[in-house]
């Protein structure tokens, strides 16, 4: 499964020299382990890996033991995992790290000690201090601090081009890209085949083993299953290691779904307690955040530069990490999604609320290519123009003195309309660049909007 991540390694390796140690954060299953081991593999010499949630107190204690005696630390390490040793030709990898807090607290003496590369990965970096009822009596609050020598990067889950390298279309979105960068449609034949691998990512997903399932089979309640397996991971994540906030992240979890159906997509806590104040669950949406479980876009009171200063944290957006595992979610009347509803949803035919879908994916490419979701949501009552709800907000990649903010709406159907990116064009006309609209249909510019197919979205 090739992945564009081991590239961004690569240039870690050659560029940092062992100067820092590089941290790939992301959820469980989106193939962090893997990918790291086939790095070591194949561009070093020799390579340690070990797995902090197989492995027993005796090895985690030897980063608390001998942190000051490094020599002594890699001896036991070679020794133990049978495995010599090369001064910068071998690389450790601490895998699942956050199930040994010592190991991580030890990157900044290994980092400066240089003898070998260090890769971290991490899964439930956001079971934090706060969501502890008490420290273990082997751990001390400063195991739980971020060594400096530590750089990190987000690994997503399979984005649509690594989707379409895995069914062997090599070269599919390099044409896309073309044809974004000269605003050019791609043509009838080829935007059927391109809307139709689409359709096949958004209910597959990007998850690795899911992928795998249905190259090996075909067969989408096999992939269905798959997926179930990883929710009941992430709920079992949730259950062990939410701490105090395990209820009401649980709660937020299993609503989203349902949340993405309501008309403007917020998430209304009300659905949950109607007593419930943003206040007393902001911490349980940050947990899910900082798992990587969910992909969170707030509100903004502007469509301006500095989006995240004009936040209101109050108002959110909660989209799960992969449009895959949310069909396999939403759809779970009888435990397995059928293969006749897959091929509905493939086809287009299935009756149900594609908004929420096609925004949710949207979320999940924006994110992977870098991006901080935000949305603007003005429900005025007093001024009927001033009321409009725009779906994302991205600024451009390279800042000037105006119009930086492209307003982004998603159309899933092909009746729709576009009051609301009128009403926002024609207030914040100063702030706003290229203003897009993402539809099932083919790339068109009225030079008013450009209209761009949903396999295009990763090139903005």
């Amino acid at each position: 499964m090739k992945r564009k991540l081991y590239d961004q390694l690569l240039l870690w390796k050659n560029k940092r020299k062992g100067k820092s140690a590089m941290m790939i954060e992301g959820a469980r299953r989106v193939g962090k382990s893997y990918i790291v081991k086939e790095f070591a593999q194949k561009e070093y010499k020799s390579y340690i890996l070990i797995d902090f949630f197989k492995v027993g107190d005796d090895i985690k204690d030897l980063f608390k033991n001998y942190k000051d005696n490094l020599d002594m630390l890699f001896t036991y390490l070679s020794t133990y995992f049978s495995t010599r040793l090369y001064p910068r030709e071998s690389i450790i990898v601490f895998d699942e790290i956050e199930f040994c807090p010592a190991a991580r607290a030890a990157i900044k003496y290994l980092v400066e000690d240089g003898r070998y590369d260090y890769l971290e990965t991490g899964s439930l970096l956001g079971m934090k201090m706060s969501t502890k009822k008490k420290l273990r009596k082997t751990e001390k609050k400063e195991d739980y601090l971020v060594p400096s020598e530590e750089e990190s990067m987000v690994m997503h889950p399979m984005d649509f081009e690594e989707f379409l390298w895995a069914m062997g279309e090599e070269s599919l979105m390099d044409f896309v890209r073309v044809k974004f960068a000269a605003q050019e449609p791609v043509g009838a034949s080829m935007h059927r085949k391109l809307m139709d691998y689409f359709r096949l990512y958004m209910i597959i997903g990007g998850m690795p083993q899911a992928i795998l399932e249905y190259l090996d089979t075909k067969s989408f309640e096999d992939v269905d299953r798959v997926k179930r397996q990883i929710l009941n991971l992430y709920y079992n994540c949730i259950d062990n290691y939410a701490g105090v906030h395990t209820s009401k992240v649980r709660a937020i979890y299993e609503a989203i779904p349902g949340q993405l159906q309501l008309h403007e997509h917020k998430f209304q806590l009300s659905d949950l307690n109607k007593d419930a104040r943003f206040r007393d669950y902001d911490s349980s949406f940050f947990w899910l955040r900082d798992a990587k479980m969910v992909n969170l876009a707030f509100n903004t009171t502007e469509p301006s530069i500095g989006l995240g200063l004009k936040q209101k944290d109050n108002s959110l957006k909660c989209y799960m990490n992969d449009t895959g595992l949310m069909i396999s979610h939403a759809f779970d009347e009888r435990g397995i999604v059928s293969e006749q509803l897959y091929q509905k949803i493939l086809r287009d035919k299935l009756e149900v609320n594609a908004g929420m879908l096609m925004e949710n994916i949207v979320g999940q490419m924006l994110a992977a290519i870098g991006c901080k979701l935000f949305f603007y949501s003005n429900p005025s009552r007093e001024k009927k123009d001033d009321r409009m709800e725009i779906d994302f907000l991205i600024s451009k990649k390279a800042i000037t003195s105006r119009h930086n903010i492209s307003p982004i709406e998603v159309k899933s159907s092909t009746g729709f309309t576009t009051t609301s990116l009128e009403k926002c064009i024609k207030k914040y006309s100063t702030y706003l660049a290229q203003a897009y609209i993402v539809h099932t249909g083919d790339l068109k510019n009225d030079g008013d909007y450009l209209y761009i197919p949903l396999y295009m979205v990763p090139c903005l």
